[in-house]
């Protein structure tokens, strides 16, 4: 089951993010995330955060009562966290967070930093990045192949705790035998003919390729 959370901050255009997105199952919004949703015509299942940041709280009264869920201001987790893990909460076994672009440093860190825990998303749409996590020890998380422009850029950072190895086919620079260490990343590489796979053989790892470049089918 996919769920998607809408967040704050710079998210792909509507038919863009369709695409990207395909057929999900449950769509949430995180506070001002419920702004990009509703510009997508979405109607969201589920709408979480202190609303701090929504342009006019007129927005959630078309919405019923349990569908919204109010947090406080002083709170130990952020919008984005509780939408998470709300959908983990529902049954989403997939979970896409949509938006997050641009904006504060230290929101996009925390973001970052999400994919480190367990429950981590398994994927990040932004305006212009898409973001997919692999993980070598989670079944149907360890491997990537997508199609995407020719030459299109393609960026590795290892993540969590290691040790990390990965094996790549259609990248410019093979990341098969190499000896990753915390604080590494292969940013800049290219996928030559636009065809390239990555595979998790331990550790985690996130993918990190332009939205523009991506080849939908």
């Amino acid at each position: 089951m996919k769920g998607i959370a809408f967040i704050g901050g710079d998210g792909p255009e509507r038919e863009i993010g369709l695409k990207a997105l395909g057929r999900f199952d449950f769509a949430a919004a995180a506070d001002s995330g419920l702004m990009a949703a509703e510009r997508w015509g979405v109607r969201c299942d589920l709408i979480v955060g202190d609303m701090d940041s929504i342009d006019d709280p007129r927005r959630l009264d078309k919405y019923p009562a349990g569908t919204v869920i109010r947090l406080p201001t002083d709170k130990d987790e952020t919008d984005t966290e509780a939408a998470l893990r709300m959908l983990a909460g529902r049954g989403c076994t997939e979970r896409v967070l949509v938006g997050g672009g641009g904006g504060r440093l230290d929101h996009t860190l925390a973001i970052v930093a999400l994919f480190e825990r367990p429950g981590a998303p398994d994927r990040w749409i932004t305006a212009l990045e898409d973001v997919r996590l692999l993980d070598g020890e989670k079944a149907g998380r360890t491997g990537l192949r997508l199609q995407v422009r020719p030459l299109s850029l393609v960026s590795v950072f290892p993540i969590g705790e290691g040790p990390w190895i990965a094996c790549s086919t259609g990248l410019h620079w093979p990341l098969d035998g190499l000896r990753w260490k915390r604080g590494d990343f292969g940013v800049s590489n290219f996928a030559e003919s636009g065809d390239f796979a990555v595979t998790a053989g331990k550790g985690r790892f996130l993918v990190v390729t332009p939205l523009a470049d991506a080849l939908f089918s």
